[in-house]
């Protein structure tokens, strides 16, 4: 969670793209639109509320966070599993198990 964070903040797109597979939509779509939620988003600090899962040994965890940005909050539930399953295969973020206002 910690490193994609990161990564929104300091417009690391190819990073963005690698830990957030979506097989079906084209890579250059996915590029342009995080390209311009970058630009548009001033990134101001984030606050991991709880994790549940994502140990050395688990496939899958969940995070709950705060991401502070010029004009609110997001907060999230956010769903992680192991590339291809592998129990030694980087972090992957699958989606949003919840948002909140």
């Amino acid at each position: 969670m910690r490193s994609r964070y990161s990564a929104f903040a300091r417009r690391e797109i190819d990073y963005l793209l690698a830990t957030h597979p979506e097989p079906d939509v084209p890579e250059q779509q996915r590029r342009r639109s995080l390209e311009r939620s970058c630009r548009q988003t001033r990134w101001l600090g984030l606050t991991v509320l709880s994790v549940s899962g994502g140990g050395p040994r688990d496939l899958e965890g969940t995070v709950q966070f705060e991401a502070r940005y010029r004009g609110g909050v997001l907060r999230e539930t956010s769903l992680f599993r192991r590339r291809d399953g592998a129990g030694n295969g980087p972090w992957l973020y699958v989606g949003a198990l919840k948002l909140e206002d």
